[in-house]
């Protein structure tokens, strides 16, 4: 914008071009200031082609402008009257053109002599609804005979919206570079400041003795936004929800500290977060900020329901002050309080996978053995000869000599793998016979069958079990990696949930589901 400042100060062009492909609303809002701090010396108005979208209303909204006045409703919300030579400016072009020059000849006899800048952001929408005013918008000041300059603000370049046949004139180019990192952190800052109070300490987010915390937090945010957009607004949108998650737990600690001593003075200097505090709060809540990205930038919800929907909870406490003890009212699944702090999330089933079938249990421990273990391993871990015998999983042996090549991995460390949907109903149906055949369960449905395992090859082909495959591909539970436009081939899928989540669900199934697995170490 300092290009843009010299040539308004000396002798401006009569039509400039300003591209800004990365954040045209805070070039907007920075265009604005520099006019308005340059008000003595010329009158502009900025307009927002969106808003301007007939040729009337553009009309109105540009003289009124220029002119500083402002349509009163107990007056007839009447717009400029102009002089009594030519009333009515907005009904076409021409009486435009004739309002511009009542305009500045108004604006002569009040104040001497002025420069009138009219901006236009987002200009490239002119092109769709009104491209007929672009040609005369750039020959303005030749058609009126008056030091006027006509300023196009897009995100598009100017070779999208230049009128066929050269009417156009040729602009002065000026191109808004992409923000340096410096540059938007400074921006994160000041949205900060501008926010900040100081009153009410222990339940504001933005008390100015937080500002360190902050600068680390705009630093780990503008990191996991940069790959996917440098927009300052964008960015400071994001940061709005995450900041209080963010936050939250110091306030929480400090909260803590002022009901155990009542005698503690609100100075805004004993909850200020140490760099050990803001490393281990940045460790935790980086997920959660990639997830508000995901969320928020496209618009899939707004930020104050994603901030309801993520709540941090106790364990954003415990992790950020480990000295802390949990408090024993909060619900952790009916395990110990110490063991609750230890234990992932997602190792607690009742809070999460409570509300889960007997057969969904099943279905995502069968997906979880299918994405672990290699498919030459089924036959020997399921598959029953004549002769009954045990299944066994392939013995571990210790290598004691060293054989050069790449190490083998094991799958756990891996990453589930993909599996077809018939492999996985396979395994489930060895599943249910072995650990979910009771011999005492008297339904009809059970006694017409007498065949072993008759009854749960009928059973996993239910529409009931297609299901919940569904159900749980729609909770993301299970993945499904093929295009559901594909028919040649069973679905390809993917187990989505942790060991530990599958080893807490086989042991409430009485599964033993180590021992189901190939390479379990």
């Amino acid at each position: 914008m300092d290009e843009l400042k010299y040539l308004l100060e000396t002798s401006p062009p009569p039509f400039i071009f300003v591209s800004d492909p990365v954040g045209p609303r805070t070039s907007a809002k920075a265009l604005r200031s520099l006019l308005s701090s340059l008000r003595p010396q010329l009158h502009f108005v900025q307009v927002n082609a969106i808003a301007c979208f007939t040729p009337k209303l553009f009309y109105d909204v540009v003289l009124n402008g220029l002119a500083e006045w402002t349509p009163d409703w107990e007056e007839g919300c009447a717009n400029w009257p102009g002089t009594s030579d030519f009333a009515r400016y907005s009904d076409s072009l021409d009486g435009f053109m004739h309002g511009i020059k009542a305009v500045h000849g108004s604006l002569c006899q009040d104040e001497g002599s002025k420069k009138l800048v009219l901006a236009i952001e987002q200009s490239e929408r002119l092109a769709e609804k009104l491209p007929e005013i672009i040609v005369p918008l750039t020959r303005l000041a030749e058609i009126v005979q008056l030091d006027v300059c006509v300023i196009f603000l897009s995100a598009a370049s100017w070779e999208d919206i230049r009128p066929s046949l050269g009417a156009a004139e040729d602009p002065y180019y000026i191109d808004i570079p992409i923000p340096e990192k410096d540059a938007a952190l400074q921006h994160l800052l000041s949205t900060f400041q501008a926010a900040q109070s100081e009153e009410d300490a222990e339940a504001n987010t933005y008390h100015p003795t937080l500002a360190p915390a902050y600068q680390t937090f705009s630093s780990v945010l503008y990191d996991i936004c940069a790959p996917f957009t440098h927009d300052p607004e964008e960015i400071t949108y994001v940061a709005a929800a995450c900041w209080p998650h963010f936050i939250q737990p110091v306030l929480d600690n400090y909260q803590r500290q002022l009901e155990g001593d009542d005698t503690m003075e609100i100075d805004g200097l004993s909850f200020v977060p140490t760099q050990a505090v803001r490393n281990r709060l940045t460790r935790y809540f980086a997920p959660s900020i990639s997830s508000a990205l995901d969320t928020l930038y496209p618009r899939s919800t707004d930020a104050q329901a994603w901030v309801e929907a993520n709540k941090p909870t106790e364990e954003a406490l415990l992790h950020a002050f480990p000295d802390l003890k949990p408090e024993k009212s909060r619900n952790n699944g009916g395990l110990d309080p110490q063991q609750s702090a230890v234990l992932p999330k997602e190792a607690e089933p009742d809070s999460r996978y409570k509300d889960l079938t007997r057969m969904a249990k099943f279905v995502l421990i069968a997906s979880y053995i299918a994405s672990m273990n290699p498919a030459k391993s089924d036959l020997r871990m399921f598959g029953r000869g004549l002769d009954e015998k045990k299944r066994k999983r392939r013995r571990i042996a210790r290598v004691t000599k060293t054989k050069s090549g790449p190490v083998k991995i094991p799958q756990r460390f891996l990453g589930p793998a993909v599996f077809p949907l018939d492999r996985m109903l396979a395994i489930l149906g060895a599943l249910l016979e072995d650990n979910d055949n009771d011999d005492d369960d008297l339904r009809p449905s059970k006694m017409n069958f007498m065949v072993p395992g008759e009854y749960t090859d009928t059973e996993i082909t239910r529409v009931g079990v297609y299901a919940i495959i569904v159900d749980l591909t729609s909770a993301q539970l299970l993945y499904r990696t093929t295009n559901t436009d594909k028919i040649d081939g069973p679905p390809m899928l993917k187990c989505g949930v942790s060991h530990e989540v599958v080893n807490a669900l086989a042991k409430e199934l009485d599964v033993p589901f180590n021992d189901l697995l190939w390479d379990f170490t």
